[in-house]
């Protein structure tokens, strides 16, 4: 079957590259790299809407956020594209991969034929809805522009959903690290902005198949919608819009960089319990707060994280995990997570285990015993 040709050539893949450790093991620069990438261009305008263009609104957002993190000179900074050219999906992927990048950042607008507004932030993965899947193909389709498409892309087909089976294999090493960066983003369009955010989602994307790194595409908001679309074309919008997106790169880089961690110990005194007058507790239900994320493994035990007792780690897909506080009771986890952001911890979120399995939160919480 079709699908098992792309597991083959995936995995075979994915063997002859290994893994993220030796790639950025041969870097020659120690600094931060980050690819930008402006969706579309050249004879691929993207979406279209009256006047407004998909590929201009792209492409002016991509810069302003490169400018913005270009004033650290501990990031370097590569586009895809830094003018109206066509790049293919298999060329902006292979920029990426040369540069042996950090980050892989690709920019778009969405469009909708409703009054549909919002922000979006992908991860490739197997898409969740229909809505997921529309999204993906819309972008996806435009390989039929580029020459030997067939070839290039393995017999990808854009238009069917059997070709979408196997796409998560690529980027499943680093999937925490994509929805950490992703997260940072809605976070940074839903509270700074007041925008609304659509989440984090998953599809399965072409121009992230590729890439060998912590990657995200982002729908900035639709183009189609009167309102949002105003926005997006104005200079105002496209400042605040690359503001956030850069502060979401700059979070995630300091969290990897374990900036987040210690240093404040001494300023700050950490409570050692919860004052709190009612209780909800879930059963079985372990409740954590996660304060951080990195590719360093620290003792918690002997490692100061800003005067916060408690602390926890567990590894996953490569990345370690650092939790504050355990408890069952949901009402206290929510304090715990003030007392975390209070000390410094601005992105920390509330995660559920159930035995040694993390799982979903929302699925914690309907698992309560009355």
């Amino acid at each position: 079957m079709r699908h098992l040709k792309y597991y083959s050539i995936l995995i075979l893949i994915i063997g002859l590259l290994g893994t993220s450790n030796s790639l950025n093991a041969q870097k020659q620069s120690n600094k931060f790299v980050v690819v930008l990438d402006a969706g579309h261009g050249g004879k691929d305008p993207g979406k279209l809407k009256n006047h407004l263009k998909e590929k201009t609104i792209a492409l002016i957002i991509t810069k302003l956020v490169g400018n913005k993190l270009k004033d650290d000179k501990n990031v370097e900074i590569i586009y895809t594209r830094e003018s109206d050219k066509f790049v293919t999906l298999d060329g902006r992927a292979k920029i990426a991969n040369s540069a042996k990048a950090d980050l892989f950042v690709s920019i778009h607008c969405n469009a909708h034929n409703s009054q549909a507004y919002g922000t979006e932030t992908y991860v490739l993965g197997l898409h969740r809805n229909d809505d997921n899947l529309a999204v993906a193909m819309a972008e996806n389709s435009v390989i039929y522009l580029e020459e030997d498409y067939e070839v290039t892309y393995d017999g990808f087909d854009p238009k069917s959903p059997e070709s979408y089976i196997g796409l998560t294999l690529m980027q499943e090493e680093y999937l925490d690290q994509s929805i950490l960066l992703a997260d940072n983003v809605e976070s940074q369009f839903k509270d700074k902005l007041k925008r609304k955010s659509r989440g984090v989602k998953q599809a399965g994307f072409l121009v992230l198949r590729k890439t060998y790194m912590p990657s995200v595409l982002i729908e900035t908001g639709f183009i189609t919608n009167t309102e949002e679309g105003a926005f997006l074309n104005s200079a105002k919008g496209q400042e605040k819009v690359a503001t956030a997106i850069a502060n979401a790169i700059n979070e995630y880089k300091r969290t990897l960089n374990l900036d987040v961690f210690g240093g404040v110990s001494d300023q700050i005194n950490t409570p050692k319990t919860v004052s709190q007058t009612k209780e909800e507790v879930y059963g079985d239900i372990v409740f954590k707060v996660q304060i951080a994320a990195s590719s360093k493994k620290l003792n918690p035990d002997k490692h100061d994280f800003k005067g916060l007792n408690q602390i926890t780690r567990n590894q996953e897909n490569g990345l370690y995990k650092y939790y504050f506080g355990k408890t069952s009771d949901y009402l206290k986890i929510q304090e715990l997570v003030k007392q975390a952001k209070i000390v410094g911890y601005e992105q920390a979120y509330v995660v559920a285990f159930k035995g040694e399995k993390k799982i979903n939160v929302n699925e914690a919480l309907k698992s309560k015993v009355n």
